[in-house]
């Protein structure tokens, strides 16, 4: 099932590893592989990727960034063509990614002129973002019965699902609410009527798509092959002012 009805589908420039991830996805069909396979994959991916990050192997640093975001979108692809969603590999992946996130920026400070304090303020800065992507992506899906394993509002244990168990869900939440919890709170406050609003076009949600984690990998990569280490950290801070310029269009529609 695709995440979004064909007539609400948005260009998602986040999302390029998909054409990828559903031959790898495909490729598992009939194997013994789950979606929680695929998830500790991009998780080994995203390290490995780090490690060449520290030893200035900038080449394989992006291969395996890139290939990291394939396998994210490979892993919920696996999912709907098992028909197995699940809240443990939703939650999961989120956590995931987050620490991923914190570490890759951790290795760009390390190789960089950039300090610690710019280092955490980006970190911030590009959760805040993905969070408001997500947001408004999450609140589509929901409304037009898209795939809706993720919820608008994370704030109850969901029960699990087939062939999950409760007590991993319950541990599983109970983590992703103390990495997730603030960051959806403050996007949250800042426009907390776009689930009654009118729904975000199409532009503008092509627009937010560059908040995706994967197209910030791609951002991350691409800047290190050009030898732009230096600037990766102060443009993830500036580029989180147009968290407010996205709400305030959206608001004005």
């Amino acid at each position: 099932m695709s995440k979004l009805p064909k007539a609400h589908k948005f260009v998602d420039l986040s999302d390029y590893g998909r054409p990828a991830a559903r031959v790898i996805a495909f490729s598992l069909k009939n194997t013994g592989f789950t979606p929680i396979h695929v998830t500790l994959a991009f998780i080994v991916s995203g390290l490995i990727g780090t490690v060449c990050i520290i030893y200035s192997n900038y080449w394989a640093a992006a291969f395996f960034l890139i290939f990291k975001s394939i396998l994210d979108a490979a892993d919920g692809e696996l999912a709907r063509i098992k028909n197995t969603p699940s809240y443990t590999g939703r939650y999961l992946d989120s956590i995931a990614d987050i620490i991923l996130n914190a570490i890759i920026l951790i290795a760009i400070w390390h190789i960089s002129n950039s300090n610690i304090w710019a280092t955490i303020l980006a970190f911030v800065g590009l959760q805040l973002q993905g969070t408001l992507y997500n947001y408004y992506y999450v609140i589509l899906r929901n409304k037009f019965n898209g795939d809706t394993t993720s919820r608008v509002f994370e704030n109850e244990t969901p029960l699990a699902l087939k062939n999950e168990k409760q007590s991993h869900v319950n541990f599983l939440f109970k983590l992703y609410k103390i990495l997730y919890g603030n960051f959806d709170k403050v996007i949250y406050a800042l426009d907390k009527n776009a689930s009654n609003g009118k729904t975000t076009p199409n532009w503008l949600m092509t627009a937010i798509s560059t908040f995706g984690l994967g197209f910030q990998l791609l951002l991350i990569a691409v800047l290190l092959l050009f030898g732009l280490k230096d600037y990766i950290i102060p443009f993830f801070i500036a580029y989180s002012s147009m968290i407010f310029v996205f709400i305030a269009i959206r608001k004005s529609l």
